[in-house]
């Protein structure tokens, strides 16, 4: 059965697009942490990071830095956060959160709660700073 995320990669389920190329994809989070809270994925659909060859580990890591770099310019934090937790979806995602205090990152936290539309405007100011 495939993930979540692969039925967003085929078109299946939609999102607000942030990145892609032929092997990864970064959307939001629709239960985002922060404003700008990033997933970035593989498009091949496997469970655990470290199964993935090294090249895509290493491409994967560096499509990390390039929408990491757009989400700093579009959201002004001092830190993009990187977690990779990897449990609450079986396919291999990075999240990227822009940051001000470890606090940003506590997923226990509530989530903030963005309309759809708010959702759309972020990706677009993401998007926008490639």
């Amino acid at each position: 059965m495939s993930s979540i995320f692969t039925k967003i990669i085929n078109r299946e389920i939609p999102c607000h697009l942030v990145a892609e190329d032929e092997n990864y994809i970064a959307f939001l989070d629709i239960s985002p942490l922060a404003e700008g809270h990033t997933l970035v994925a593989t498009k091949r659909e496997i469970d655990y990071i470290f199964d993935h060859d090294d090249q895509t580990l290493a491409g994967l890591m560096l499509f990390c830095k390039k929408v990491s770099l757009q989400l700093g310019r579009a959201i002004p934090c001092l830190r993009i956060g990187v977690m990779v937790i990897g449990l609450e979806v079986p396919h291999t995602h990075v999240h990227l959160v822009p940051m001000n205090s470890m606090e940003d990152v506590n997923f226990a936290k509530p989530k903030l709660k963005l309309s759809q539309d708010q959702l759309a405007k972020i990706a677009t100011k993401i998007r926008e700073k490639a």
